[in-house]
């Protein structure tokens, strides 16, 4: 794959945060767009999500921590490296357990452990596709 392709990426990766960050302030058909796909790939509960100035963002805390994970990991897709497999295990593992917490009735973390818990999934997992797909190493 050219190199041309990463840079790219992680232009998206960034810029879906941004759109995520500033769809309550978007002008209405932005705005409504952004909600609508993000309706498609999250539950939006509002108490599980962030607010800004008590605009609920698109996706819940939990999703929102693994895109800012996802894309922390394309932008440091070259400077790492390691065993693929081990690194997804061990960065699914804070949210495996807040899940699990949360489907038993034990624990109801606030938004902002479920947006970090859910960072490292998302940063093992962009850094791994991309590195796979540009074939780093």
């Amino acid at each position: 794959m050219p190199r041309w392709v990463a840079p790219l990426v992680v232009f998206a990766a960034v810029a879906w945060i941004a759109l995520l960050l500033a769809a309550p302030f978007l002008p209405t058909a932005l705005s409504a767009l952004t909600y609508a796909f993000g309706s498609l790939i999250c539950h939006q509960i509002p108490e599980r999500s962030f607010h800004l100035q008590a605009f609920q963002l698109p996706v819940c805390a939990r999703c929102f921590g693994i895109y800012s994970g996802a894309a922390a990991g394309t932008v440091w897709m070259g400077r790492l490296s390691g065993d693929a497999r081990r690194l997804t295990m061990v960065a699914a593992v804070p949210t495996l357990v807040t899940l699990a917490l949360e489907w038993a009735g034990l624990w109801y973390p606030s938004n902002a452990t479920r947006a970090i818990a859910g960072a490292p999934l998302g940063f093992v997992v962009a850094f791994v596709l991309l590195r796979a797909t540009l074939h780093y190493d």
